[in-house]
């Protein structure tokens, strides 16, 4: 038997989010990918801590997506802001947006994104965490923001990426992750599910 007839071929790959920062990033890798967005419950579990939530919503999206494209590597995330052990979500209308802006200027937060891979019966999962600092800013600078739209389909009401970038100040942690995706630890799970990433495409022997 040769080699080649070896090598399992170059998997389906599925994104289990509606998430433009997700896809854009999967694009940045050149990664083909189809966008299958998952229905599922994203309330909080009794008791569940933030980065928990956010792994488990992460493999619950992965998986339903799944199940019903078994042929398919399918990747889930979700992102939590946490300040003061409050959870950010994304906000409900300019006020809001404005009021969590407000919360988190002159301060430090934590960004957890959790990140999950379905392939062949098999789901490996992990969380990235984050320190955003954001730098101090007034009502005025709040509200001008706001009225960009950016915040509004974000958690925390802001968009690193964007024109949130003018209110960082620094990160400790993965860059991408408070983006929405942590490429670094999405590529080590499919390392874990014997692919390689080898600039283009996954492969495996």
């Amino acid at each position: 038997m040769t080699g080649s007839e070896n090598t399992r071929p170059s998997p389906t790959i599925v994104l289990a989010s509606s998430s433009p920062r997700r896809a854009q990033l999967l694009a940045m890798l050149d990664l083909s990918f189809d966008v299958e967005p998952a229905d599922i419950d994203e309330r909080y579990a009794p008791g569940e801590e933030a980065a928990a939530h956010a792994e488990r919503l992460a493999r619950e999206k992965a998986m339903a997506v799944a199940s019903r494209r078994s042929d398919a590597l399918v990747i889930g995330s979700d992102t939590v802001v946490v300040l003061d052990g409050d959870v950010l979500g994304k906000p409900g209308d300019h006020e809001d947006a404005v009021r969590m802006l407000l919360r988190l200027q002159g301060r430090e937060h934590t960004v957890a994104t959790g990140i999950a891979i379905a392939y062949d019966g098999q789901v490996l999962s992990d969380v990235e965490q984050v320190r955003v600092r954001f730098r101090a800013f007034d009502l005025e600078r709040a509200r001008a923001y706001v009225v960009t739209g950016e915040p509004m389909d974000k958690a925390g009401a802001y968009g690193i990426q964007g024109y949130g970038a003018a209110l960082v100040e620094r990160i400790e942690g993965d860059y991408f992750a408070v983006m929405g995706l942590p490429i670094a630890r999405m590529i080590r799970l499919f390392e874990d599910l014997g692919f390689d990433y080898d600039f283009k495409s996954l492969t495996a022997p």
